[in-house]
C-alpha cells in the first residue's frame, strides 16, 4: 500500500519577534506564497497543508492560502503539537514532513533527498534540523523533519511539558534514539536564512533581488554563491541568536 506523504507547514500571524511575518512581501509575493511555491516542487510529496489557528487574526492566513490554492487546517494556537496532529489525522497522512512558514528559501531538492533517505531506511525521524549545533550542517531556514504519523501520535499522547506542546518535535528528539541527522558534505550552518527579525527580512530580500525573476527556480547552491560573492550580506543578520526552544 502506498503511504500518503504530507508536508504540514505551521503558520500564524502572531509571531513574537516579527508579527505578521508570513504575509510580508518579498519580490511581490508573500513569504507564505514563496514557501508553498518552493515546497510544491518536491517530487516525493502527495499533499501540502497549512496548519493555522482558529483565531480571527489568522483569517488572513486562510485568505492567502485559498488564494494560493492550498489545503489548510485550523486548530489550537498554543498547543501546536495538537494542531499538527489533528491536521495530519484530518488528512489521513502516513508520513509527515515538518517545514515552517518562515523559510522562504527552503530547498525542495534537499527536501526530496531527505524524503528518499527516510523512505529507504528505518529511522523514526530523519532531520537536518537540530538545536545541537554539532549535528547541524544546513543553514537555519532549510529545516526539514520527517517522521511517521505513529511517531507524531506517540508525541501527542505523551508530551506534557509546555514547550513540548508549543512546538511539534521536542518530545520526539528527547524520547527517540532512532533519529538520523542528515548532513551536507559542506558545513553551511553559519548562514541564517530563516525569518524571525527585520535583519533576516533584509537579507532574504537581498537574496531574492539577486535570484528571483518571477520563478522560484534557485536553490541552496545559488544562494551560497550570492553570499560568497557578496560577503557583506553575511553581516546583515549574523548577530541574530536563535531563541532556545524552551524560551519561546
Amino acid at each position: 500500500m502506498n503511504k500518503k506523504i504530507t508536508v504540514i507547514i505551521q503558520a500564524r500571524m502572531g509571531s513574537t519577534r516579527l508579527p505578521g511575518k508570513v504575509l510580508m512581501n518579498i519580490s511581490g509575493k508573500t513569504v507564505l506564497y514563496h514557501v508553498v511555491d518552493r515546497v510544491s516542487q518536491c517530487r516525493n510529496i502527495d499533499d501540502i497543508i497549512i496548519a493555522t489557528t482558529t483565531l480571527d487574526k489568522d483569517d488572513l492566513i486562510v485568505k492567502e492560502v485559498e488564494k494560493i490554492g492550498c489545503k489548510y487546517f485550523r486548530g489550537s494556537e498554543n498547543n501546536v503539537l495538537d494542531r499538527y496532529y489533528e491536521a495530519a489525522t484530518f488528512n489521513k497522512s502516513d508520513i509527515i514532513i515538518r517545514i515552517t512558514s518562515d523559510c522562504p528559501l527552503i530547498d525542495p531538492l534537499i527536501v526530496d533527498k531527505i524524503i528518499e533517505f527516510y523512505i529507504n531506511n528505518n529511522y523514526e525521524m530523519v532531520t537536518n534540523a537540530c538545536s545541537d549545533s554539532s549535528k547541524r550542517t544546513y543553514p537555519r531556514g532549510l529545516d526539514t523533519e520527517i517522521f511517521s504519523y505513529n511517531v507524531l501520535k506517540k508525541a501527542k499522547e505523551n508530551a506534557k511539558e509546555s514547550y513540548q506542546l508549543e512546538h511539534v518535535t521536542p518530545y520526539i528528539y528527547e524520547n527517540t534514539t532512532n533519529i538520523f541527522y542528515y548532513k551536507n558534505n559542506i558545513d553551511y550552518s553559519k548562514y541564517r536564512f530563516t525569518l524571525d527579525t527585520e535583519e533576516d527580512l533584509k537579507l532574504i530580500k537581498e537574496i531574492y533581488n539577486n535570484l528571483y525573476f518571477g520563478e522560484n527556480n534557485f536553490y541552496l547552491g545559488d544562494v551560497i554563491e550570492v553570499m560568497e560573492n557578496n560577503p557583506d550580506l553575511f553581516f546583515i543578520n549574523n548577530s541574530i541568536k536563535q531563541k532556545h526552544i524552551r524560551e519561546e
